[in-house]
């Protein structure tokens, strides 16, 4: 994947003229988990009891990010990986092959310094996903990511009514400190070829 700078974007930013807006208003699960910047002990054990019950029941660990628009496969979609999610993945991967993580393991994803974000977008070219960018809007407050990634050449997938289309992932890493983990924030996508994409997450909702 390759990187962008911010001065970059800013013109990506100021120059796109389509806007395709695809809001989705997230539900409150029976159980929540919000955005912790700093996991106690009991809810780091909640986290890697969460992956190691994932394996047992035969559940894909990337299953256990939190998931976010439309599951069909075919739209924008994405998820987070927030501190706990990654302690569950962790915990399931190694469920998987009978072991458990080491407390250097549980530390590596302890102290990773930001929330990242993940878009799955959809075109019709193996590039466009080049110069995309990702911004959290909370209130008047606009959030750039520390740093952006992309699928410089996107994954060929069906025909989609004789047109080629291809499937591409955007990575955004949002420091913590810089957001606030309790808002209702917007998250703006903004795929190379121009347009917008958007979705409302309600961060203090996400386990």
């Amino acid at each position: 994947m390759s990187p962008i700078n911010h001065e970059h974007a800013a013109g990506i930013f100021s120059t796109f003229t389509l806007s395709i807006f695809i809001v989705i208003i997230l539900c409150v699960p029976l159980h929540v988990w919000a955005i912790f910047p700093q996991p106690v002990e009991s809810q780091v054990k909640e986290a890697l009891e969460r992956g190691h019950e994932a394996a047992r029941q035969h559940q894909p660990p990337n299953m256990l990010y939190w998931p976010f628009g439309p599951s069909d496969g075919f739209h924008p979609h994405g998820f987070l990986m927030t501190k706990l999610s990654g302690l569950a993945v962790m915990s399931s991967h190694f469920a998987l092959r009978g072991e458990q993580p080491s407390n250097q393991d549980i530390r590596r994803i302890l102290d990773e310094d930001v929330l990242q974000v993940v878009v799955i977008v959809f075109g019709h070219s193996p590039r466009f996903a080049t110069n995309s960018y990702l911004l959290l809007k909370q209130g008047d407050r606009v959030v750039k990511p520390d740093w952006i990634r992309f699928d410089a050449r996107a994954v060929a997938i069906d025909r989609d009514q004789g047109k080629a289309m291809f499937r591409a992932k955007i990575v955004g890493g949002f420091a913590y400190g810089t957001f606030d983990p309790e808002l209702l924030t917007s998250l703006m996508v903004f795929p190379g070829p121009g347009g917008q994409v958007m979705f409302s997450l309600n961060f203090s909702k996400i386990p």
